[in-house]
């Protein structure tokens, strides 16, 4: 048994550059945290954006017209990328990693909720990091997430995590516009505020990815609600989940 369970979401913007390529150091930084951790016997669930960027690049300016089609094959050429990448980081820092790609249904109650909690607790089992993303290759909108912070949020709560740490571009959450001096960083949020009036809807491309503040802090509320205390950080500075694990003040925590 592990002293604890740590559920990790790295989105899109946390993991490319400006111009939307994908920054290998950048996942040898999260990928040396997660070995750092399992060190100390904590082991991590990884919950990764990325493959439809991943796609993109690869295939360039796609001709199909159907935005929900091109983004299904995107995430198809993509995924595979995505791991391999993941493959050869975690080789060199001497951890295996295996693929969960769920859809919304593998949460209901029932054979598939089970499913899934055998898949995951099985690779934990065995010290194998599970890395999972929606299955966008095969999702339509009734069994889509609403992004991966969903996702995140689903499984911290399926496992029972101690912590879900979701990397993001920015610091946390702020009082107005993350770059505006008159903007603080608010370092703690209970499950029940109503945190309106701090978020900005964001305009992003297709590949992007789907979540906004707003979608991180909702998801984190619910999973802070079920015990499951949540952290909204910066993923691209270093060592900021270690920083967590230490106890250090890092970005917005959502707790009871």
């Amino acid at each position: 048994m592990y002293k604890e369970r740590i559920v990790i979401k790295v989105g899109t913007n946390v993991m490319t550059n400006k111009d939307n390529r994908i920054v290998r150091p950048v996942l040898s930084n999260l990928v040396k945290q997660i070995a750092e951790l399992y060190e100390r016997d904590i082991i991590c669930v990884l919950v990764s954006s990325g493959s439809v960027i991943a796609g993109k690049e690869v295939l360039g300016k796609s001709k199909i017209k159907d935005k929900t089609q091109r983004r299904q094959v995107y995430s198809a050429i993509g995924q595979p990328r995505m791991m391999r990448l993941y493959y050869n980081i975690f080789h060199d820092f001497g951890m295996k990693c295996a693929q969960v790609l769920p859809t919304k249904r593998d949460f209901s109650a029932g054979v598939h909720r089970q499913n899934m909690i055998n898949c995951c607790e099985g690779l934990l089992a065995e010290g194998v990091i599970p890395i999972a993303n929606e299955d966008d290759a095969v999702s339509v909108t009734m069994s889509m997430f609403s992004d991966n912070d969903e996702l995140a949020s689903l499984i911290a709560q399926l496992i029972n995590a101690d912590k879900l740490i979701i990397l993001t571009d920015i610091d946390g959450l702020y009082t107005g516009h993350p770059d505006a001096e008159s903007s603080d960083l608010i370092k703690n949020v209970n499950p029940n505020d109503n945190l309106d009036k701090y978020i900005k809807d964001s305009n992003k491309g297709e590949a992007e990815g789907r979540g906004g503040m707003g979608s991180k802090l909702d998801y984190a509320q619910q999973a802070a609600a079920n015990n499951v205390p949540t952290y909204i950080v910066n993923g691209k500075k270093d060592n900021v989940i270690i920083d967590i694990i230490d106890g250090k003040a890092v970005g917005t925590k959502v707790s009871l």
